[in-house]
């Protein structure tokens, strides 16, 4: 893409070309480039910088008559660089560009606090504290741009299917689900919180909207430091009029295939970079009931009754035999939160399903009630009062549809295409029991 100024007042910053779009049969073309210097190589009299921008790399000649301009510059300086695009004999490189002039835009200090080219290894703290050095590191850039295509495919794959883009508030006067793990803060004298779902919001949006979604960031006040907990998490979530729990199941199939087919195509160099290969994985994914998970359990030794909830440690157990992607069905009702249906042939059991990569959970969803003395009957069977969702209650009077819906961990999601395992590496600045900073 050619970049064109409008006006003189752009002419010290501007450029003409981003590095990629740099090609061989531009040879003796005159173009600015911006960047920063990766390296810098003197010669005899000649000198090779290698400067690169988020679109690539390219090297960069500076001739004795251009010596002046590298007085101030060193490596990770921000530079803008004129000249012709020429022949190179360099083997990394299918061209080069002669420097007429190159204007220093930006120091950086030495020295840094972190390598950003990874030839020296930093550890994950370390570079979380300087997280946007970290970003020129092309492995760590590379996480990100994959995400950015993630959450495209995930736009477009409900977008596709009539899915309306919402958002929903984040701070919010009652426990959105009933749950304990919520920041609460002060709002102007009356008790607030930071939501942890959309749930109840979602819900009541489909008495218009019928189908709607929301890719937001949520809060849970979890004291767990493991690789994959976080205090502030980026949630896909939707909410469907007239669909139940294996309408939305189907949905959430063909979003995770379409989004691994997405990246793999969009993401060629990052693979390259991360030394991975995206494979979609295939489909229907395999669907197990918390019965089977039960049985399998026991054949090592895991005596649960039925209506224990499954732990970690039971979804390693089931992960070593699942690697991949699978949905865990017909979960005992008690264990589910107080909107999720009940199975029609077996009260006990519910109409929800949680999916599962190994042994990591990625989504939960299910069915859920739309009659509302159902969801107060719930909420007490549950120790919750219904007084406190009255709200919420009160849409359920004004002609609430049939509605199915799930949430899925973005991150997580990210974790599994990346292969990576600890979710702090595939969040910009994850935030945790620990960490509040920068």
């Amino acid at each position: 893409m050619s970049l064109k100024k409008r006006g003189s007042d752009f002419l010290q910053f501007n450029k003409t070309h981003d590095i990629e779009d740099l090609k061989p049969s531009m040879i003796g073309q005159e173009v600015i480039c911006c960047g920063w210097i990766e390296d810098m190589r003197k010669l005899g009299k000649m000198t090779f910088l290698t400067v690169r921008d988020v679109t690539g790399i390219a090297q960069v000649i500076v001739k004795e008559e251009a010596q002046k301009y590298l007085e101030e510059l060193a490596r990770q300086c921000v530079v803008r660089i004129k000249g012709k695009v020429q022949e190179t004999k360099a083997k990394d490189f299918v061209f080069e560009i002669n420097a007429q002039s190159i204007e220093l835009l930006a120091k950086a200090i030495h020295p840094l606090p972190i390598d950003p080219i990874g030839r020296l290894e930093s550890n994950i703290d370390n570079r979380l504290n300087a997280r946007a050095l970290d970003l020129r590191n092309q492995k760590t850039a590379a996480i990100f741009k994959i995400r950015h295509h993630a959450l495209a495919s995930i736009r477009k794959s409900l977008a596709g299917k009539k899915f309306i883009e919402i958002t929903t508030p984040k701070i919010i006067g009652s426990a959105s689900e009933g749950g304990a793990n919520l920041f609460s803060l002060d709002y102007f004298g009356k008790q607030a919180y930071l939501a942890q779902s959309p749930q109840l919001y979602k819900e009541q949006m489909t008495i218009g909207l019928e189908r709607v979604f929301e890719i937001s960031t949520f809060y849970r006040a979890e004291k767990s430091h493991t690789v994959r907990h976080l205090s502030e998490f980026t949630s896909v979530d939707i909410e469907a009029a007239f669909m139940d729990y294996t309408d939305v199941m189907n949905i959430l199939e063909s979003l995770i295939v379409n989004v691994y087919n997405d990246v793999s195509a969009n993401c060629k160099k990052e693979q390259e970079e991360l030394e991975i290969k995206i494979d979609a994985p295939s489909s229907p994914f395999e669907c197990i009931t918390y019965a089977q998970a039960l049985e399998l359990l026991q054949k090592h030794d895991v005596k649960l009754n039925f209506g224990d909830d499954l732990q970690d440690a039971h979804l390693r157990i089931l992960g070593k035999y699942r690697s991949g992607f699978y949905f865990i069905v017909d979960w005992p009702l008690k264990l589910k939160p107080f909107y999720i249906h009940e199975k029609d042939d077996d009260p006990t059991l519910s109409k929800s399903f949680d999916l599962q990569y190994g042994y990591l959970e990625l989504s939960s969803g299910g069915t859920r009630l739309h009659n509302p003395e159902k969801i107060k009957s719930r909420l007490k069977e549950q120790g919750l009062d219904p007084s406190k969702f009255a709200d919420h209650l009160r849409a359920f009077e004004w002609g609430m549809p049939p509605h199915a819906g799930w949430g899925l961990g973005l991150d997580r999601l990210m974790a599994t295409i990346t292969k990576i395992d600890n979710i702090r590496e595939v969040v910009l600045y994850p935030r945790d029991s620990e960490r509040l900073a920068p």
